[in-house]
């Protein structure tokens, strides 16, 4: 005579690998079989079953026979679909825009590469001087004072130069929009 599921299912939560086994070879398919028509594809079938079979042994504390232990099964499955379903659904709110922001960082970064290109090629046309002042006081994010001890110069003159580079970048822009 067979042993009932529900004599299994106390001897599997006791730590019985017997039983257990016995259980999940007498119930896997059909484990298997409700989570394919409730995830709709055999690969989520698969995980979900993978799932529910590596939770059971914990789950087993919880059967109390007051129902049929495919019945309890059943439910198990039911349950661990709405929680994959949920996780989904949270994940997908979670990554909702995620592609909206990576975009708007990539045209973010886009538009800092050309603006700095654009810098680039108009310094090429500041005179030496100029180009030595920005280098110091934009690029390397000096004081001008700072600048100014470095070069052996006024601070005065450093505001004066930083003044010229903005008139000057100022003429290229404008020239650049004419055209």
């Amino acid at each position: 005579m067979e042993t009932p599921d529900e004599i299994l299912a106390d001897a599997a939560a006791s730590g019985d690998r017997a039983a257990f086994g016995q259980l999940l070879a007498r119930h896997y398919d059909r484990i298997f079989s409700l989570s394919w028509r409730l995830t709709g594809t055999k690969t989520d079938a698969e995980d979900l079953t993978q799932d529910i079979c590596a939770a059971l042994p914990a789950k087993l504390q919880s059967f109390r026979g007051q129902a049929r232990f495919s019945t309890w099964l059943y439910r198990v499955t039911v349950n661990a679909a709405h929680d994959r379903r949920r996780r989904r659904a949270t994940y997908a709110r979670a990554t909702t825009g995620w592609g909206d922001w990576e975009t708007a960082r990539q045209t973010e970064i886009s538009e800092g590469a050309t603006a700095t290109d654009w810098l680039t090629q108009a310094m090429t046309q500041l005179s030496p001087e100029l180009r030595d002042t920005v280098a110091l006081t934009l690029g390397e994010d000096l004081t001008q004072a700072e600048a100014a001890a470095i070069l052996g110069l006024s601070e005065g003159t450093i505001a004066w130069r930083m003044a010229e580079v903005k008139k000057h970048l100022r003429r290229i822009a404008e020239q650049e929009a004419i055209q």
